[in-house]
Formats: structure tokens, sequence, C-alpha cells
């Protein structure tokens, strides 16, 4: 969630951190301003984007006259596709001096940066060699007195603002800690002519994840904006996002979302939205998303793609048919359905004998159709073709020793932990019909149960003096589940699955600080878990897409997994272990980690690597295979490559950076000796020309 400067600035006022008075006003209002500040005014635009002051966005008025026409000038403004709802006016600022501070979450880091320099402004990257200190701030320790005394002597301070500097650095800092923020920025920090520093801008971003458990800081929310269509999923509880084609799309899992925009849009059937229901397809749910693709004008025909993983294809069917109510779809629909009872869910579909309601065989038949029905005015958007990056070469054999095995198989006794809720005893008792090893469960205050024949615990400590433990799996809610994570690792667990979704990223930074010594690998959190096809599954992937054989595949999406072990068993090869490393910014095990233990793994003859757009964990995987000389050959799909910049597609790790398109992380890895795939259509193709 991105602040505007005025809600930024609401929020540093209540951590005590000074900010310039100032009030807002809205469209209309601009004729009865009557501020209690003297003249002269600076009007601010309020949108969540920076670079305002480049294209008129910031503007000075010296008398009350000039004000409404000013503000009214810049109320038509459109700052690169956001449109100034209201503004800002404060008094203008005696300002001595101008510097930077901030304090940011980095993921390719896995710490807090606090950065301050020595001048501020709108380029602070150009401020000259040496104009930046940045250092790393670790959780859950937090900042050391050494760090504020390195930025107060980097900023070359007068030693009597010592004091003061330290305070403020301490009340942004716990106002990160207390908001859950991603990004805490003042630019520019500045000292007054009356000697106080006041955060003159300001800029905050707050962790999504945070805002969900702590409904309070929903006050920070400004609907303005977004677009409606983003308000309504937000409310609803899916992911949203608006784009220029004409094919509103509704998919369940975010991986197979990007996955599906992506084909459209190479298709030539450009992507309206990008849309990605969750696990959880109910009527309100369906309807919502309905509502959202039948009300946008744009929109000109509907596609549902579904891999029904736990979610039945058969349930949200019948979703469906409840949200026509009986009627013709007002705008065609194409269906596809695969998984978990797609046959029931493509029997519901034909039953409701809609003309309207087309039913796709599969994603490319599905095409087909979207091609049949193309209206002759619909937009046409040119995306790059994709192509496959075939590999120039094998990486070169170097004398490189793997440390590291799996080290789970059928035998693995498994430790469930949030047994007793509904979540964990659904999949207990899924996994043990699988045939996995579940010989304990843990919940607080529940010790002394049995549930589907497994003791009850009330901690690790006391499950593992009766039993050995190879693995435990996490159904806890996001609230506690880092502390779970931190509970299976302090007591050496070998491997932690963390399932759960949603645990915000200041939470897991401090858990894996903590538990860097420790032995046990973590799984997640955001994963569907673990399997080893035919012998054991430690996660909530539903088991009839995979089948025993040579490939491993490594996934950051539970329905892509799904999706692709699904394509390859209808191929004929099977899968030696898929591992769902997750889909979250800050996770435990990797694609290296993964790799490694793959070296020596004797069942695996081939790798497929199912990646998304945001981070660089498939270019950190291409770059350890060239330097260790991975033998066995990597077939790789990139989903979003598509997407538009600075936009969240589902899971919190999925955002393509501004500026920073995926051709590089492609490229790193063709040259690293990845086969890296076009479309979906392509993985198990290659996968077989591969395997030899």
């Amino acid at each position: 969630m991105l602040l505007n400067e005025h809600m930024s600035k609401a929020l540093f006022a209540k951590a005590g951190i000074p900010v310039p008075h100032g009030q807002p006003v809205f469209p209309g209002s601009e004729d009865d301003f009557n501020p209690p500040f003297a003249l002269p005014w600076i009007l601010k635009a309020q949108v969540p984007i920076g670079g305002r002051g480049k294209v008129g966005g910031i503007l000075r008025v010296k008398s009350s006259d000039a004000f409404a026409p000013t503000a009214r000038k810049l109320f038509g403004l459109d700052i690169r596709g956001h449109r100034v709802p209201f503004v800002r006016v404060e008094p203008v600022a005696a300002i001595q001096r101008e510097m930077y501070l901030s304090l940011t979450v980095s993921r390719s880091r896995g710490c807090i940066l606090l950065t301050v320099g020595r001048e501020g402004g709108v380029d602070i990257e150009s401020g000259g060699q040496g104009n930046l200190l940045v250092q790393e701030i670790r959780l859950p320790a937090g900042i050391s007195a050494h760090q504020m005394r390195a930025a107060f002597f980097h900023l070359g301070l007068d030693k009597e603002r010592f004091a003061d500097f330290s305070t403020l650095i301490k009340d942004l800092f716990k106002a990160m800690l207390d908001n859950g923020l991603l990004l805490a920025e003042i630019n520019p920090l500045i000292i007054t002519d009356d000697q106080r520093f006041v955060a003159l801008d300001a800029k905050v971003e707050v962790d999504d994840n945070f805002v969900e458990l702590n409904p309070a800081m929903e006050a920070y929310y400004q609907p303005e904006h977004a677009s409606p269509e983003e308000n309504a999923a937000r409310k609803a509880g899916f992911s949203y996002v608006s784009l220029d084609g004409w094919v509103g799309l509704m998919v369940n899992g975010a991986g197979l979302a990007m996955a599906t925009m992506d084909l459209l849009n190479f298709s030539r059937l450009p992507a309206r939205n990008f849309l990605d229901l969750g696990g959880t397809a109910d009527h309100a749910r369906m309807r919502t998303a309905l509502d959202l693709l039948f009300g946008d004008t744009r929109v000109r025909a509907v596609f549902i793609n579904l891999y029904g993983g736990i979610l039945s294809c058969r349930n949200v069917a019948l979703a469906l048919r409840e949200a026509l109510g009986g009627h013709e779809p007002e705008k065609p629909i194409v269906t596809r359905m695969a998984g978990n009872d797609a046959a029931g869910g493509v029997e519901v579909l034909t039953a409701m004998g809609c003309s309207g309601l087309h039913l796709a065989r599969d994603m490319a038949d599905a095409i087909r159709i979207l091609d049949s029905i193309r209206p002759a005015d619909a937009p046409v958007i040119e995306f790059p073709a994709p192509g496959s990056a075939l590999p120039e070469a094998m990486p070169v054999p170097r004398n490189h020793m793997p440390t590291k095995t799996l080290g789970i198989s059928a035998d693995t006794p498994i430790l469930v932990q949030g047994i007793t809720g509904r979540e964990g005893q659904l999949h207990t008792q899924l996994m043990q019909a699988y045939g996995a090893n579940v010989v304990a469960g843990v919940t607080p205050f529940k010790g002394g149960q049995t549930v589907l024949g497994v003791p009850v615990f009330n901690s690790i400590a006391e499950a593992t003096r009766d039993h050995e433990i190879g693995a435990s799996i996490i159904f806890v809610p996001p609230r506690m589940a880092a502390d779970a994570v931190l509970e299976a690792a302090c007591n050496k667990i070998p491997w932690a699955v963390c399932i759960t979704e949603g645990i915000p990223q200041q939470d897991m930074l401090a858990v894996f600080e903590q538990i860097n010594s420790s032995p046990t690998r973590v799984v997640g959190p955001n994963t569907p878990g673990v399997i080893l096809p035919g012998r054991t599954k430690i996660g909530i992937m539903p088991t009839d897409p995979f089948s025993p054989g040579p490939v491993a595949i490594l996934s950051r999406s539970g329905t892509l997994t799904y999706e692709v072990a699904s394509r390859l068993t209808a191929a004929g090869i099977g899968q030696s272990v898929c591992i769902g490393i997750g889909g979250d910014p800050f996770i435990g095990v990797d694609y290296v980690d993964a790799i490694e233990m793959l070296c020596n793994h004797d069942e695996t003859q081939a790798v497929i690597i199912l990646g998304e757009i945001g981070g660089r964990a498939e270019e950190n995987l291409a770059e350890h295979i060239v330097r260790t000389g991975f033998a066995k050959p990597v077939t790789a799909f990139i989903a979003g490559r598509t997407a538009p910049p600075g936009k969240r597609l589902g899971h919190a790790g999925a955002i393509l950076e501004k500026g920073d398109g995926v051709d590089r992380k492609l490229e790193t890895m063709r040259k690293a000796g990845f086969a890296v795939c076009a479309s979906l259509e392509e993985v198990a193709q290659i996968a077989t020309r591969r395997l030899g």
C-alpha cells in the first residue's frame, strides 16, 4: 500500500516525526480555502508516484487570489497516468539545508537499509560520489548506536544536533516497525532557519500483509488513487490490476494468471486485466469478479482459466452458475477447466445450455475460440514475440562438491503445526491418504488430544521427546506463523514447510536472521510444499497431476506447478521431486539451495524451473550453475513477461521493477545453459528433448 505525501506525513506526525503544517484541498473547495498559516503557500499534487515537480505538480502562490486557479490547474493534471484527486497546501519552508534519509526493506540484501545523503532532492543518486551512505540493519536487533553515529558524521552535522538527529532516527525506525512499513523516505529532510529537523517531503509504503492483520491501517488507504475495479477487488479480497486490452481475465493462482496474461498478449488477444481469484472462488467472489468484468465497457469477452488443485472446478462452476442466475452471460465467456473435478465442472456448465458460454478443451483451444469471437474493432496491442531461447551450451563441468542432500523419503516422519485447525486437519488427512508418515501434531494448549489418529502436543519440544521428526508442516495463521517457523528451527527439525501466506515481511526478516545458523531448511512461506510423487508429500498439492519419474520441478507458483506436472505426466514424463519455494520476497530454500540438493539425487535426471518476474532468484541460480557446472539439463519458464512495471501481480514477490524488464533474466538463464520456454505448451516438449 503506497501512501501519498499527505498520508505519509500523517503517519509520520503520529509517530512524532516533525512535518510541516499542511491541509488537504479537494476539487470544489478551493474557493473557500483559508489556512491558519501565512503566505506564500506551496501546492502539491497528491499522487502515489514520484517526479511531481518535474511535470508541474508542485506550484507556489504568493497571494490568496492566485490560490483557486492554481489549485484547479493541478486538479486537471495527469501525472504519469495518475489524476490528481486533491492537493496538499503548506507554508513555504525556511530551508537552511537539504538532506536525504530513508529506511527500506531490501529484498536483495535481506535486511533493512538505513540510507542518508548529504544532498536531498529529486535525483539523489546524482549527488556525486560519496553522497549516500547505506548501512544494513538486521532484525530483530535494530539500529545500533554506531550506525546512528556513522549516519550523523556522514552528513557532517554540528555536534549539538546529535541528540535531535538520534531521536529522529529512532522515531523513524519505530514508525517502520509499528506500522509494517517497507519504505519510510524523507526527501528532502531539511534543517530550518530555526534549527529544526523537518520532513519536507515524505513517501511511505506499507506491507499489504501487515494491513490485512491490522485493520486500523486502512485509515491510510485512499481509494482515489485506484480504479473503481481495483477498489472493488480489494474489498472482495482478490488481486486485480487494470491493463489495456479487451479480454477480461479470471484465473485461480497468481502464477497461472501471469502465464495466462502472457499467453493472451503474445497471441494478439491482449488482456484487459490481471485477476487472481485465489483459492476461494465462492459465489460472492465470483459475483464480484463477474460484475467487474461485465461492468468494464472495454472488456469484450471473458476468459476463465482454472486449474483445480485443492479448489474444486465443479464448485467454481456451481458458483458461476449461481452468479449468472440462469441468464445468458452479458458478454461471451470462454472457460477452460483442468485438475480437481474438471469433468464435474464441465458437466455443470454444459447443462446450463448458454450459447454465450464456450467450453475449451485446453488453453490452446481457448485461444482459438477467443480469436474466433474477436470483435472487428478490438484494440491491437503489439508485444514482442517471446521466442524460445535454447541454450548456447551446457555448463562447463567443475570440481564442485555439493554438501547438501534432499534427505526426504517415503518414511520421513512428519509433524503438523496447527493440526487441530480446519486447514491442518484437512491436509493431514490428504497427506495420510497419499501415504505420508504423519507421526505428531502441535497446537498450543491442546496437547493430549488425538486428531486423525495423530497425537497432539503443546509444543515441538514436547513432541520431540516421544517422536523423531524429519519434517514439520506449518498451518498456522499469519500472525503466529513466523514464530512457528522459529520454533521448528530452534528445535532443529530438518525441514520446516510453511504453507501460510500473508506473513508480514519484517516478521520473516527477523526469523531468518535468527535461524541463519540452524540446520533447519525452511520451505516457504507461501508455498504449496514438497512432493515426491508416488512416495510422500509434505504440502497441499493435489496428487492427480503428479507421477513418478526423472524430472524435478522447482517453482515459485503452486498452480503453475500443477499445470506443468500435469502436462509432463500427459507426455509420459514423471517427476522425481517438486518443491514450491514460495512466492514471497523472503523465503528459506531458494533455487540455488534446491539445485544443490539435486546434484547427487540419482532419481533426478533433469530440472524444470518455473519462475516469475520480480527479484533475482532465477538469475542467482543461473550464475550458480555457471560457477559450479551443474551437469543435468535445466528447462525454464518465466511467468509475467508482459506485466506492467511497478504493479504487484498476486504474489508479494511478483513485481516488475520500473526500468527493469525480464530480458536480462532470460538472457542470463540462456547463457547458463537453460532452455527457456516461450510458453507452457513448450515445457513438456523441450523437457522431453533434453532428457534425450
